[in-house]
């Protein structure tokens, strides 16, 4: 079920890159042209995602942040 779910996602990411390059040349029909923005939108709101979501992995990782506000051995501090 997965890999047919996965074959109709490939299928349709080729064929907003074929709209694309269609749109992109003269003479393409309004019905391309609208696949091709909802196409560059789509790609735009998954660059957007990914980049606020390294960002927000980024702080955790960066720096000595080790996830204890304590000190990080968990003893008492004496």
């Amino acid at each position: 079920m997965m890999t047919v779910l996965l074959a109709i996602v490939a299928v349709l990411a080729a064929a907003g890159l074929a709209a694309t390059i269609w749109a992109s040349r003269d003479g393409a029909p309004r019905w391309v042209r609208g696949i091709a923005k909802a196409t560059i939108a789509t790609a735009d709101v998954a660059v957007s995602m990914n980049k606020a979501n390294r960002r927000r992995n980024n702080r955790y990782t960066s720096g000595s942040y080790s996830g204890d506000p304590g000190g990080g051995d968990g003893g008492s501090g004496s």
